[in-house]
C-alpha cells in the first residue's frame, strides 16, 4: 500500500495571517501546495471553511481536482451540530478524515460525554464514509483520548497523532506513540527543539525543520506503520515569527519545502514500508 504525503494549512500559518501585508487565500495554498508536489491538503481549523455553501466547496473541490491534490478537512470540538456540518463539508470535498480536538473554550465535555456524542454519530460517519481522528494534544491526556476510542471501538474513530504537541502535559513522543499506534487513522509530522533563552533563562519550545529537530521520525513510523494503513502523513511546523515579514515568509517557505522534500526521500528509501 501506500502513504499519501500532505501538508496543513497549518504549514501556511504566517502566509494565511492577517499580519502579513497581502495574505493568502485557499487557493494560493492549493497552488503552493500543488507545485511542493504533495498527495493532500489538509484545510484544518480553517474559519471560512464552516461557512461555506455547496457552490462555494463544490469550487474549491474543483480547483483541487484540477491541481491533482486531494483534501482533507479538519476542525475542533464535538458539538454534535459542529461535526454534522464538517460531515456536510467532507462530503462536499471528498474528504474521507475530519480531524478534530475534543475541548474548545465554550464546550469541554468529559470523555464520557465525548463518547457517547461520538457513538451517537456513528450511523452518520458511515454513511458519510469519513473516520474521525482525534488529535492529541495538551489539554486532553493521551490515556483519555485512547480510552475514548477502545471504549467506541470502531474503525470510523480513531486518532491523529501529534506527539510534539502533549510535551507541554509532560508526555514524552515516544510515550504518545506507543500509546496511540494501533489507533491512528491520521498522523500530524512536526518537529521541534528547545533552546534556552536570553540570558539562560529557562527554556523554549519552538518548531524544527522537519529532520532537524528532536522528533524521532523513523521510530514513530515503525511503530504506527503508516504505509501499511495507507494514512497520510501531514506536514505541519512552528515556525515562530523571524525579523520581519520578508524573512518569515522566505522562511515558511524553506521549512516547506525541506519538510516535503524529507517524506519524499523517506518514503522513496523504504523507510515507511516495512
Amino acid at each position: 500500500m501506500t502513504m499519501p504525503i500532505g501538508i496543513s494549512t497549518y504549514a501556511f500559518f504566517w502566509h494565511l495571517s492577517e499580519s502579513v501585508e497581502k495574505p493568502y487565500s485557499l487557493d494560493d495554498v492549493l497552488q503552493r501546495s500543488a507545485e511542493l508536489g504533495v498527495d493532500l491538503v489538509q484545510i484544518c481549523d480553517y474559519a471560512p471553511l464552516a461557512e461555506m455553501d455547496g457552490a462555494q466547496l463544490a469550487a474549491i473541490r474543483r480547483r483541487a481536482d484540477a491541481l491533482g491534490v486531494r483534501l482533507e478537512v479538519g476542525t475542533k470540538g464535538v458539538r454534535p451540530e459542529h461535526l454534522q456540518n464538517h460531515l456536510r463539508i467532507c462530503e462536499a470535498l471528498d474528504s474521507r478524515i475530519l480531524r478534530t480536538m475534543l475541548k474548545v473554550p465554550d464546550h469541554q465535555p468529559s470523555i464520557e460525554e465525548a463518547t457517547q456524542i461520538l457513538t451517537d454519530l456513528l450511523p452518520a460517519f458511515e454513511r458519510s464514509d469519513v473516520t474521525v481522528a482525534i488529535e492529541t494534544y495538551e489539554q486532553v491526556p493521551t490515556p483519555d483520548i485512547v480510552r475514548l476510542v477502545e471504549t467506541i471501538d470502531h474503525p470510523r474513530i480513531g486518532i491523529c497523532s501529534d506527539p510534539s504537541n502533549t510535551i507541554a502535559i509532560l508526555e514524552t513522543p515516544k510515550q504518545v506513540i506507543d500509546l496511540v499506534a494501533p489507533r491512528v487513522t491520521n498522523m500530524h509530522i512536526k518537529d521541534f527543539e528547545f533552546t534556552r533563552r536570553t540570558g539562560s533563562i529557562g527554556f523554549q519550545l519552538t518548531g524544527a525543520p522537519l529532520g532537524t529537530g528532536l522528533l524521532d521520525y523513523d521510530y514513530m513510523v515503525d511503530a504506527i506503520r503508516p504505509a501499511d494503513k495507507n494514512l497520510s502523513q501531514v506536514l505541519e511546523h512552528w515556525l515562530p515569527w523571524q525579523a520581519d515579514e520578508a524573512t518569515t515568509l522566505a522562511a515558511e517557505d524553506d521549512w516547506n519545502s525541506i519538510g516535503i522534500a524529507f517524506l519524499k526521500q523517506r518514503t522513496a528509501a523504504g523507510r515507511v514500508a516495512r
